[in-house]
C-alpha cells in the first residue's frame, strides 16, 4: 500500500505509455496537404460530388461507347456506295427498324436497336449524340488548357514585374477586352476557310472537324485568357510582398524560379476554380457557334450542329432537338456546380 506522504519515487509513473495513452494525450490530426484537404471538403459537398461523377460518366461514355457501338456516326443505313437500297431508314423513331432490318428480325436474326432513332440521312442518332458530346467536351477542355497556360504566363509576369511591364500588359489586356469575340470567331472562320488550302489539314487532328474549330481555338488563345491573367496578376501582386519572396530574392533566386516555385503554387486555388468555370463557357461557345453553322464540318457532329439540324423537322421529330439540348444542359450544369464546389473547397478565404 502506497504511503501518501512518502518521499520515495513512484516507479509506476515512469512506465512507457501505451499506444492508447499516446492517442489520448496527443490530440493531433495526421499530416495533410492543401490539395488533400480540398479534396476532402469537395467530397463532403454532395452536389459537387454528384456533378463530378456525372462529368466522369459522360466523358467515359463518349470515349468508350464508339468502340462497341455497331453503327458509325457517318454510316448511312440502307445505302451502298453510290446507291440507296432502302429509304425506310430515314427519320426512324427511337427503337424502330427499317424494312430490311424488320425482315431480318422476322427471319430470326438479331438486330441492334436504334436507341434514339435515325436522322434524315438514315444515320444512327445515338452514336451521333455520343460523338457530338466528345467534340464538345474536347473543345471545352483543350480551350481551357490554352486559356490556363496563356493566362498564367501573362498574369504572373505582369504581377511579379510590376511597374512599366505591368502597365503595358494591362493596357494590352484592356484593348483585347474591347474586341467582340463572336465577331472575331466569324471573321477568323471565314478568312481561314478562304485562305487555307483544302488539303492543309489532311493527316492532322483537324481534318475531320475543319477550320472552324481551329479558328475557335485561335480566338480562345487570342481573347479568352484576359480574365484568367487578371485574376493571376491580382493574386501575385499581393503574394510578392510576402516575406518568403523577399527571402528568396535575398538568396539570389531568379524571378522565373520565384514565380514557378512560390507564387503560382500559392494561388493554385484561383487557377483550379477559374479553369473549372472556363470549361462550361467554352463548351457553350462551341455549341452555339455550331448551331449557327460555324462549328465542325459535316458529317462530324457536335451537340450544337445536331440541334441546328433538328430545327428542320422540329414539328415531326422534336425529340431530335430535345436530346442534344438536354445533354448540353446536363454538361454545363454539372460543370458549373462542380466549379462552385471547387471554389468552396479550395478557396482559403471561405475556409478560414
Amino acid at each position: 500500500m502506497k504511503k501518501p506522504f512518502s518521499l520515495h519515487v513512484d516507479v509506476d509513473a515512469f512506465l512507457p505509455a501505451s499506444e492508447e495513452d499516446k492517442a489520448y494525450m496527443v490530440q493531433m490530426r495526421p499530416s495533410s496537404t492543401f490539395f488533400k484537404d480540398g479534396v476532402k471538403r469537395l467530397l463532403k459537398n454532395k452536389v459537387a460530388t454528384v456533378s463530378l461523377m456525372a462529368i466522369i460518366l459522360i466523358t467515359l461514355a463518349s470515349i468508350i461507347l464508339p468502340f462497341f457501338w455497331p453503327y458509325s456516326y457517318e454510316q448511312q443505313l440502307g445505302v451502298v456506295p453510290g446507291k440507296r437500297v432502302d429509304a425506310s431508314y430515314n427519320n426512324l423513331a427511337p427503337f424502330a427498324y427499317g424494312t430490311t432490318e424488320q425482315a431480318m428480325i422476322d427471319a430470326g436474326e438479331k438486330v441492334f436497336p436504334h436507341v434514339f432513332g435515325t436522322d434524315a440521312a438514315g444515320r444512327d442518332y445515338f452514336i451521333r449524340v455520343v460523338y457530338g458530346t466528345r467534340i464538345s467536351l474536347s473543345v471545352g477542355f483543350f480551350a481551357s488548357i490554352i486559356v490556363l497556360v496563356i493566362g498564367i504566363l501573362v498574369g504572373s509576369v505582369a504581377g511579379y514585374c510590376g511597374g512599366k511591364v505591368d502597365l503595358v500588359i494591362m493596357r494590352i489586356v484592356d484593348m483585347i477586352y474591347s474586341l467582340p469575340d463572336m465577331l472575331m470567331v466569324i471573321l477568323l472562320a471565314t478568312v481561314l476557310k478562304a485562305a487555307l488550302p483544302d488539303d492543309i489539314l489532311v493527316g492532322t487532328v483537324f481534318e475531320k472537324i475543319g477550320t472552324n474549330i481551329l479558328s475557335l481555338f485561335i480566338v480562345f488563345a487570342l481573347l479568352y485568357w484576359v480574365s484568367m491573367s487578371r485574376l493571376i496578376r491580382g493574386q501575385i501582386l499581393s503574394l510578392r510582398e510576402q516575406e518568403y519572396v523577399l527571402a528568396a530574392q535575398a538568396a539570389g533566386a531568379k524571378g522565373s524560379w520565384i514565380i514557378s516555385k512560390h507564387l503560382i503554387p500559392n494561388c493554385i486555388s484561383v487557377v483550379i476554380i477559374s479553369t473549372a468555370l472556363q470549361i462550361p463557357s467554352a463548351i457553350f461557345t462551341e455549341s452555339y457557334l455550331s448551331f449557327l453553322g460555324l462549328g465542325v464540318n459535316a458529317p462530324m457532329p457536335s451537340l450544337g450542329s445536331l440541334a441546328s439540324d433538328a430545327l428542320n423537322g422540329i414539328t415531326s421529330y422534336s425529340y431530335r432537338l430535345v436530346i442534344p439540348a438536354i445533354v448540353i444542359s446536363l454538361i454545363v450544369l454539372s460543370l458549373n456546380l462542380l466549379g462552385d464546389g471547387l471554389r468552396d473547397a479550395f478557396d482559403p478565404k471561405l475556409n478560414a
